[in-house]
């Protein structure tokens, strides 16, 4: 079965058992642990995915990947630097990068995506350990409480992945420690997120801690670099788990002497970084524009470019002259997107969350307002992405109907390969044109079928 009709036999169960939202959704909603950062806020069933939709899934997320940290080798003679300017980056940030480039990129991403009528389509590629829901197997559990849906996933060999205990099992892998051995970790945030943030960190930490890790929450200035080591406190640090983003670096002018001391710290080899900084480069969307331009199309692999043409949708950076179109027309980008702005999305390269993104066919979008903003937006750090239309998916309400959501994807990819899926969505109703958890979306996970 497919996702379409598991979807559809459960829910039709749901209706015949007369049984609504509230009875679906489980424990999590009074789940402490769960309910600092999502507010309570959870769907009221899983999504779905039959097996070969997520072996297709987790393929082409694989091939994208494979794609993107290629780039600088394929691209630029393997000049990091160089990517690292094409695709928007300061000085600053090209300095915080170059100090503490990895030896190898991260297997820990997640994908967001749309499914369209043609099926999956890319927003954005996150990479590091600064990506979010991966407390989803949580949700997962806790939708399974319900015997309906228990006896569903047992009649039909549905599973989900445990992301948090993958992601531990990466973490460690990829900074050189024993599967069995308890380094000291610290999540380290930023200091102003840190306001937000820090009691979720300080929660979810103390759950990584359960899993194997010796685990705590910090900001970044309260990390002092001594005695050959990075230490919190009296406690030397193994691992420095990196919350806060290249962007960060450009908050204020003082804000890089921050980080120099930990940059510097790792590259002597005194502490771990997961993930170095050079993780965001890969997270950009002008990497993503990279892979999109057909100019490129032939320094990557038949597999890679069949997965690019699946799930990603045409993205260009912002520069003047003229781009090929998907249907292989000509056109000066400029004068497309002014004309075509109803389905084109201007955004950022190495934002996240939705922030600073101007949707073309949003209400409050004026003609002038999008013009100026393209216009300001020439050779500068942003791109324009063709717009997804996804197709609602149906949810339980409390009254025991359905009503159609829309949903944002988030498949991971872990050291061990497919990490499971975090999803938020708001309804159709709502015409929210950004779905985030800090805008109010509801979040949830995914169970698909073992093959």
């Amino acid at each position: 079965m497919n996702r379409a009709t598991l979807t559809a036999a459960y829910l039709d169960e749901v209706k015949r058992r007369g049984l609504h939202a509230r009875e679906l959704i489980g424990s999590q909603a009074d789940a402490d642990y769960l309910n600092i950062f999502y507010d309570g806020r959870y769907l009221s069933r899983p999504l779905f995915l039959g097996a070969e939709e997520c072996a297709q899934l987790h393929g082409d997320m694989e091939n994208l990947r494979s794609a993107l940290i290629s780039i600088p080798d394929r691209l630029f003679g393997g000049d990091l630097a160089a990517f690292a300017r094409a695709v928007g980056m300061t000085e600053v940030q090209v300095s915080a990068i170059m100090r503490s480039r990895g030896a190898a990129v991260t297997r820990l991403t997640r994908a967001d995506l749309y499914l369209a009528e043609t099926g999956f389509q890319m927003m954005e590629f996150n990479m590091g350990g600064a990506i979010g829901g991966i407390d989803n197997a949580d949700m997962a559990r806790s939708l399974l409480e319900n015997p309906v849906l228990a006896e569903f996933a047992e009649a039909h060999r549905l599973v989900y992945v445990d992301s948090m205990a993958e992601q531990v099992k990466t973490i460690k892998l990829e900074s050189g420690f024993p599967l069995d051995s308890r380094p000291m970790m610290v999540m380290t945030d930023w200091p102003t997120s840190w306001e937000t943030l820090g009691p979720y960190i300080q929660v979810y930490t103390g759950r990584l801690s359960e899993r194997g890790l010796d685990a705590c929450g910090a900001h970044i200035g309260q990390l002092e670099v001594r005695d050959g080591g990075v230490w919190l406190g009296d406690k030397r640090v193994d691992i420095i788990n990196r919350l806060f983003l290249i962007e960060d670096l450009l908050e204020y002018p003082e804000a890089p002497t921050l980080a120099w001391p930990i940059l510097d710290a790792v590259a002597r080899g005194w502490v771990k970084m997961f993930t170095p900084i050079d993780s965001g480069l890969y997270s950009s969307k002008g990497a993503l524009a990279m892979l999109s331009d057909e100019k490129n199309r032939q320094v990557f692999s038949p597999d890679e470019l069949a997965s690019l043409d699946r799930i990603l949708p045409w993205t260009r950076m912002v520069r003047p002259g003229p781009v090929t179109l998907e249907n292989g027309r000509r056109a000066d980008l400029l004068q497309h997107a002014l004309t075509h702005r109803h389905d084109l999305a201007l955004k950022p390269t190495a934002m996240h969350g939705g922030l600073g993104v101007l949707l073309g066919w949003h209400p409050d979008t004026t003609e002038q307002m999008w013009e100026e903003q393209v216009r300001a937006a020439l050779d500068g750090p942003y791109v324009l992405q063709r717009r997804i239309r996804p197709a609602p998916e149906l949810f339980p309400t409390c009254d025991g109907d359905v009503t159609p959501w829309i949903v944002c994807w988030g498949a991971f990819t872990v050291a061990s390969g497919y990490g499971g899926i975090y999803c938020r969505a708001t309804t159709v109703e709502s015409n929210d044109q950004i779905i985030a958890v800090r805008t109010g979306a509801h979040s949830g996970t995914c169970l698909h079928a073992r093959e």
